[in-house]
């Protein structure tokens, strides 16, 4: 059985809290957070504090909160002896202050009470010290089916990449739900052509399978879309555009 001790309240720390509830051998010690409103829907389930001096015993202490405040909040950690890691996929694992210390990074985009499948979320894990790592290493695969040993340089890059795929292509939906909106047409229409473009990457390169006017010069449909665009839009179409032909070696 490993215990743990969660420490934050936001979207990650939410889902957090009810995989480690709803999973064998992992006892959650304790919650902590700032915000003794936020606590207060844990307090059925598991014991909760906003007084870092009140934390109790256990084998791992999770840092789940912004990644600005991470390395200022791991100094005020009175735990000694004890893995401590934080849950960010670009803060380096040396921004925790105390010797033993590790990285535990769930690749995955967390919405408030949407419920997820842990076991196929890959759990990038780091640490400084073997026994540290294979505690680690046992946690994240009680969760997972999906454990992935990174070191913070790679984590980075997994963590660029992920805002490409995932936050930046959120805003293409964006943008393209707003023009559906403006001209009437529902937005659920283009679900089935969103969901076989993210189907085809299972088993495609992505450099592979591109479409669309850009890379079959269809000069004409590009200026034609255009002129239907508002100019923040033009320049995103622009750039994207230019980007997808000189990648295929075409022009506009």
């Amino acid at each position: 059985m490993i215990s743990v001790i969660l420490l934050g309240t936001g979207n990650l720390a939410n889902h957090l809290i009810d995989a480690f509830l709803q999973t064998k051998n992992v006892n959650l010690v304790q919650v902590y957070g700032r915000n003794a409103a936020a606590l207060a829907k844990f307090k059925k389930t598991v014991d909760t504090t906003s007084n870092l001096a009140h934390l109790k015993e256990a084998d791992i202490y999770i840092i789940a909160i912004s990644d600005d405040a991470i390395a200022e909040f791991s100094e005020q950690l009175l735990v000694r002896d004890k893995l401590v890691v934080h849950t960010s996929g670009s803060v380096s694992i040396d921004a925790i202050k105390t010797s033993n210390r590790g990285v535990f990074y769930p690749l995955q985009t967390f919405t408030k009470d949407k419920p997820i499948n842990f076991t196929a979320i890959p759990i990038c894990i780091e640490t400084k010290q073997k026994e540290d790592f294979n505690q680690l290493q046992q946690l994240a695969s009680l969760l997972s089916n999906n454990v992935y040993t990174i070191d913070s340089n790679q984590r980075k890059y997994i963590h660029l990449a992920a805002v490409f795929t995932n936050n930046f292509v959120n805003y293409m939906y964006k943008i393209g739900n707003d023009i559906c909106d403006e001209n009437n047409i529902p937005f659920e229409i283009l679900h089935p052509l969103i969901l076989e473009s993210a189907t085809k990457i299972k088993n495609n390169k992505p450099v592979s399978i591109q479409t669309g006017p850009a890379v079959r010069n269809d000069k004409k449909t590009i200026s034609n879309h255009l002129k239907l665009l508002k100019d923040d839009e033009k320049e995103i179409y622009n750039l994207l555009t230019q980007s997808i032909q000189n990648t295929y070696g075409k022009k506009l």
